[in-house]
């Protein structure tokens, strides 16, 4: 799952829940905007925050009402479910659990 935030209408940038039945992965993509433009736009959407230039922290409970309606497989519940488990596991959640650290990237294309 990629949560993209890019340039949108009248150079406002635009955050967008894609790639939701892959819970492999799940990181956050940055077009041509600033970190700051970013984590506005994130913030604004209630998904989440940018941390730093390497970090972002999304919502796990706005992620997952955004990215469900979406999700074409019976089994996505589980899924995600197991994507939440592994992160704890391996120490990404922060905010007494409601966040999830993930690693950003260029949103290529964007």
């Amino acid at each position: 799952m990629i949560v993209e935030v890019v340039g949108g209408a009248d150079e406002l940038p635009e955050v967008r829940v894609v790639d939701v039945d892959d819970l492999t992965t799940l990181h956050l993509a940055l077009g041509a905007v600033t970190d700051e433009e970013a984590d506005q736009a994130l913030r604004e959407a209630g998904l989440g925050r940018v941390q730093d230039a390497d970090t972002g922290v999304l919502d796990l409970a706005a992620l997952r009402a955004a990215a469900e309606p979406q999700a074409g497989s019976d089994d996505w519940a589980q899924r995600w479910d197991g994507l939440v488990g592994e992160a704890r596991d391996t120490g990404r959640l922060v905010d007494d659990g409601a966040g999830l650290q993930v690693r950003v990237e260029s949103a290529a294309g964007a």
